[in-house]
């Protein structure tokens, strides 16, 4: 099969596969829920807007940046700053791009090195499928990234069925 008949296919598969994303999340309706009427959230709500370290905006300045008072964690975006968004699609019915805002919420864990090192392992024929469900495990058990655990099994099955795994 020449590689313009394999990106076909694929693109058959990604298109009947579209909205029929096998992971779920629970809707976070709880007390405090956000929707369509707080967007923009740095400007209607700028005190629950924060960074992981727990930040608001209004500790941000250029002036904070030149003195070394704000280092480079500061600003990654929070896990509750992106469950926010994902409010916010969902009351928009956008909901698959609510799915990935809780997705990328699940990574903020992750220290950058190791994002790194899973992109490149995953990557067409760089591991054997022991080495994705490993790094599966790990990220689920050391970070507790159950969703994108599951994403990469799911890529090593899809690997597996396409010939795409590093021999073993």
């Amino acid at each position: 099969m020449d590689s313009e008949e394999l990106i076909r296919q694929i693109m058959a598969e990604v298109m009947a596969n579209l909205g029929q994303d096998k992971v779920t999340f629970a809707k976070k309706a709880a007390p405090g829920a956000v929707d369509k009427t707080s967007y923009p959230l740095a400007e209607k709500m700028p005190e629950k807007v924060k960074s992981a370290t727990g930040k608001v905006l209004a500790d941000f300045s250029l002036d904070k940046v030149i003195s070394g008072e704000l280092k480079a964690e500061d600003f990654r975006i929070a896990p509750e700053t992106l469950e926010m968004q994902a409010q916010v699609a969902e009351s928009v019915d956008r909901d698959t791009l609510a799915r990935n805002m809780r997705r990328a919420a699940e990574l903020i864990a992750v220290p950058d090195e190791k994002l790194l090192e899973v992109y490149n392992a995953l990557r067409p024929y760089r591991s054997t499928k022991a080495e994705l469900y490993g790094i599966a495990d790990e990220l689920e058990q050391k970070y507790q990234c159950k969703v994108n655990a599951g994403f990469i099994r799911e890529a090593a099955d899809v690997y597996e069925k396409r010939g795409r795994l590093k021999a073993e």
